[in-house]
């Protein structure tokens, strides 16, 4: 008589208790706690003005990119429009659309309305707004706003007649009681003061992932709902990180442990630990934009009577935001050109001012390899 060997976790004995080993995850768990906390330090010495900007484009950052895990360009503009309308930023939001107005209030409900329960009724409204009404790239034949239908849930890829199948959830039949057993442990595990609050993020995000509850927008959900728990473990930090941008930068990484973990046993420590890891990682970049945020100050503080020109300004404002587009190792002559507009000679020109009122130094190198970068 052989033996059952289950493939996936829903089928282990004892699904869905999960263990870990917390030995293991001490050291990723506590330097995440000392980062949530110097990022909720540091963004409370931001002006509310910036604030609310940084809020804006970490909301942004994150949508964007949580549709581009699963392959989806979105228009950054139409987002960006919607979101700022919902934080009170504009009072409208025009260029919107019916997708970008879904994705917005999804992402405002999970990062801001973190003391209301997520009970199925929020759970299915999250899915209208993901998929709503008008939407012209609505895939066919996907049950909006509630579960999936009955034929079996799998994640393949591969060739149509050798596909490779990486997962597949459990039943439709079912399928509601395990999730209710799900949102009832997430409002209970809420009060647990045996469960750190981000293990418990981690926890959310496998368990929700791995039930699939959904024909369509499954991994969207598992992020949103993972920010809400975030929400609900530091307030306030959750706005000025997106962990979808950590998540893509490690997309493959992503699903490769998830696999792995959905095919092993009950012992989820590999995942939470990439979980942690990835985590850390988003709150280093958040403390990274948030130290620019205030050099930016800071350097508009000790130059605001230096009467430069608009071209200056937007020349500057480019070098201090940094990023792909920041000129990293200083910006030449030509390069000032090309993005403030003007001429050679007028570059010249602009660049000498600025290295006279201490806006500019100038980097090792002469000639036309000169580079200039802010002190």
């Amino acid at each position: 008589m052989t033996s059952y060997s289950p493939r996936w976790i829903w089928q282990q004995p004892g699904w869905p208790t999960f263990h870990w080993d917390e030995q293991a995850l001490s050291t990723p768990l506590r330097e995440c706690h000392l980062l949530q906390g110097k990022l909720l330090g540091l963004a409370g010495t931001v002006a509310d003005d910036v604030e609310a900007s940084e809020e804006l484009d970490s909301l942004l950052r994150n949508v964007i990119t949580s549709s581009a895990i699963e392959g989806e360009t979105l228009n950054a503009a139409s987002v960006r429009s919607s979101l700022a309308r919902r934080l009170g930023v504009v009072t409208d939001a025009r260029g919107a659309t019916p997708r970008s107005e879904g994705l917005a209030s999804l992402m405002v409900d999970a990062t801001h309305g973190y003391d209301s329960p997520l009970d199925m009724a929020r759970l299915l409204r999250w899915h209208v707004w993901l998929f709503p009404t008008g939407d012209s790239v609505l895939p066919s034949r996907i049950h909006v706003g509630e579960l999936r239908g009955k034929e079996p849930m799998q994640v393949v890829s591969g060739r149509i007649d050798r596909p490779i199948v990486h997962f597949e959830a459990p039943p439709r039949d079912g399928l509601e009681e395990q999730l209710t057993a799900f949102l009832a442990w997430f409002d209970a595990s809420r009060e647990d003061r045996t469960l750190d609050p981000l293990l418990r993020a981690g926890l959310a995000h496998f368990w929700f992932v791995t039930l699939h509850p959904f024909d369509d927008g499954n991994g969207r959900l598992t992020r949103a709902l993972t920010d809400l728990a975030l929400a609900q473990a530091g307030h306030e930090a959750i706005r000025f990180h997106a962990m979808s941008v950590s998540i893509l930068a490690d997309r493959q990484g992503y699903y490769d442990v998830l696999e792995a973990s959905q095919k092993g046993g009950l012992d989820i420590t590999p995942w939470l630990l990439w979980f942690l890891t990835t985590l850390k990682d988003s709150l280093e970049r958040a403390l990274a934009q948030i130290d620019r945020v205030l050099a930016k100050a800071r350097f508009w503080n000790r130059h605001r009577a230096d009467h430069l020109s608009a071209e200056q300004v937007k020349v500057l404002n480019r070098l201090l935001d940094g990023g792909e587009r920041g000129f990293a190792h200083g910006i030449s002559a030509s390069q000032y050109g090309a993005v403030a507009g003007v001429s050679k000679a007028t570059a010249t020109r602009h660049l000498a001012e600025l290295l006279d009122k201490g806006c500019l130094v100038r980097l090792p190198g002469g000639g036309r390899s000169t580079r200039y970068a802010i002190p």
